[in-house]
């Protein structure tokens, strides 16, 4: 049977789940996002989400609500609610009465998924540049930002928890209801899969200035040059996509 736990050596402690906690909302706080509290639904999802895109419950790997409650001090309504997003999401498959499974990665897939992802993140890119609230274009360039920084220092998990800011901040600028559902059933996907493949594969800084173009481009309410930012991001994730089938 696949593995039924996380080797011990990579399950957060508690007082280390609580640094990952005040961590992000650190991230969020210094990235100027003005939202309101999580739920623990909402945490519970976030911290999990994390820890599978980071392969630290990797592809394979068994979990349980009990050993997630019990790993991340969160109860386990609100677990149970983060794994039924989770499944949506192709991130884990619930196997009735034996448990949850966390997915594998499979390259043709990802391109798959990249077909949907490139005409989804135009649309989106495209929308946010049109309709972002001022405060929301403010925090574009506060992400823009901290991409730069990232890609300066080589930051693989700061650039990974900005880009999931980022997804989520041009998903909101854009105002489409329909188009937001369909883009967070993408975006798990693609962070795990190049945290996975990015140190053979991947050029994380080009990668982290793609992102900071765009997002400039969007604060800037300049939708052409959003649409063409967000080509070129999409451009580079395919080709770094199409490496990993041969390495």
């Amino acid at each position: 049977m696949a593995r039924t736990n996380v080797a011990p050596s990579r399950r957060p402690t508690g007082s280390r789940q609580r640094a990952l906690g005040k961590n992000a909302s650190r991230a969020r706080v210094g990235a100027g996002a003005v939202a309101p509290p999580e739920t623990l639904t909402e945490q519970a999802y976030r911290v999990v989400e994390e820890q599978i895109v980071t392969l630290r419950l990797a592809p394979g790997d068994i979990l349980s609500e009990q050993m997630l409650s019990a790993t991340y001090g969160i109860g386990r309504t609100p677990i149970r609610e983060a794994l039924q997003r989770l499944a949506r999401e192709g991130l884990i498959t619930i196997l009735p009465r034996k448990g949850i499974l966390v997915s594998d990665i499979n390259p043709r897939n990802q391109l798959l998924a990249l077909e949907v992802r490139r005409e989804l993140e135009r649309l989106l890119s495209r929308a946010g540049a049109e309709r972002a609230t001022p405060l929301q274009r403010k925090h574009m360039l506060e992400i823009a930002r901290g991409m730069d920084q990232a890609a300066s220092a080589n930051d693989d998990i700061a650039f990974m928890r900005l880009d999931r800011e980022f997804n989520r901040l041009m998903v909101e600028a854009a105002h489409n209801d329909y188009a937001a559902r369909s883009m967070k059933l993408l975006q798990g996907l693609s962070r795990r899969f190049w945290y996975m493949h990015y140190r053979e594969a991947a050029d994380l800084p080009l990668c982290a200035r793609l992102h900071a173009n765009q997002a400039r481009a969007i604060a800037k309410g300049d939708a052409e040059t959003a649409a063409r930012g967000s080509d070129k991001l999409m451009d580079y994730v395919e080709s770094f996509t199409r490496a990993t089938v041969s390495v």
